[in-house]
């Protein structure tokens, strides 16, 4: 007979298996449906300057991943409630990140309003997860914690300019925090299963945005992706799974790229909010390269990056190693990141000389 342990473990196995396939098949059926919606309505991103596509392209479709995440997050709330109240109110974040960018995906909104919207989900996954603060290092951590969310919904937004990036990225820092979880006990709970979801929506809608682009995220997924991500990163930090700096790491060819972008565009005076085509990415495909190429370059710089949180969890902060380990790599794609940028300046200025 078998014992009653072994049998549970199995039963849960097939739960999750369950759970990830319905997840995959519901998330693709919604895009499929997404993107009849956005070709009726016209919702379509045409070629310009500041685009990387050459065809007209729906955009919107990450409306189906979001609504996968909604629902399914409801239900793990519901039957879990007690023990993790944190992951109802990131759920009201969640809405609040993807209607916004509905909206927006329909009608271009201000990007104060945006913005605004950001930070106040931000605002509430931070309390949620860190909670109510009392004490002045409690506020500090509330407010990092805020900033950094609000920066992962945004940089998921501005990296979300060619074929599969954005969605592939969200994918992978999923698996390297189930990973870690099952190593080190990062999530517990309801929160493991809603990480699973993450890799199961991504999954769903990737067929239709690689090799080529049949729908685009749009506002509404960019966005809502970026924060799932900072919640899942910011839940494994507050369980003592991860340090700060390395909580990092999983997302930093988004961070580094987007954040690094941003600045250079506020020193030359630029408007930054606006669309532009300046990321690193951007410059690698307008050099020649194809979408496919750069998309598995930044996963191959994220799959480097996690492994090493993943080996960094798992030492002992005492000997500084994780400090070591995350200057080195950080050292390292700064160095990439200019070195790549610059070339890549060098040559456009070159060419429109000729």
């Amino acid at each position: 007979m078998m014992p009653a342990s072994a049998a549970l473990h199995d039963a849960n196995a097939m739960v999750v298996l369950v759970l990830f396939t319905c997840g995959v098949i519901a998330s693709a059926v919604l895009t499929a449906l997404a993107r009849r919606y956005a070709l009726r309505r016209d919702l379509l991103d045409h070629p310009g300057q500041r685009r990387s596509h050459a065809v007209p392209t729906p955009r919107g479709g990450g409306i189906g991943p979001v609504l996968v995440l909604l629902v399914s997050g409801a239900l793990l709330f519901a039957s879990d409630s007690t023990s993790q109240p944190e992951l109802g109110i990131c759920l009201f974040g969640l809405a609040a990140v993807a209607g916004i960018g509905w909206f927006d995906d329909h009608r271009p909104l201000p990007a104060w309003l945006r913005l605004a919207v950001h930070l106040v989900a931000a605002l509430m996954a931070s309390i949620a997860l860190i909670g109510i603060p009392q004490t002045s290092m409690q506020f500090a951590s509330i407010a990092l914690g805020t900033i950094v969310v609000a920066g992962f919904v945004n940089a998921w937004n501005f990296m979300d300019g060619i074929d599969g990036l954005a969605a592939s990225q969200a994918s992978m820092v999923a698996v390297i925090v189930l990973v870690g979880s099952l190593l080190a006990a990062w999530l517990g709970g309801a929160w493991w299963n809603f990480a699973l979801l993450l890799l199961a929506a991504t999954l769903g809608f990737l067929p239709f945005n690689i090799p080529r682009a049949r729908i685009f995220l749009g506002d509404v997924g960019s966005g809502a992706l970026g924060f799932v991500v900072a919640c899942l990163l910011l839940r494994s930090i507050v369980t003592g799974g991860l340090a700060w700096p390395v909580a990092l790491l999983p997302a930093s060819a988004f961070l580094i790229d987007a954040g690094l972008t941003l600045l250079q565009r506020i020193l030359h005076g630029k408007a930054w909010w606006r669309p532009h085509r300046e990321h690193l990415y951007q410059w690698l495909v307008r050099s020649g390269r194809s979408h496919v190429h750069v998309t598995a370059c930044y996963a191959l710089w994220t799959l480097a990056a996690g492994a090493l949180a993943l080996a960094l969890a798992r030492s002992s902060p005492a000997v500084g190693g994780w400090i070591t380990g995350t200057a080195l790599l950080c050292g390292s794609l700064l160095w990439m990141w200019l070195r790549n940028r610059l070339w890549m300046a060098a040559r456009h200025r070159r060419k429109h000389r000729r």
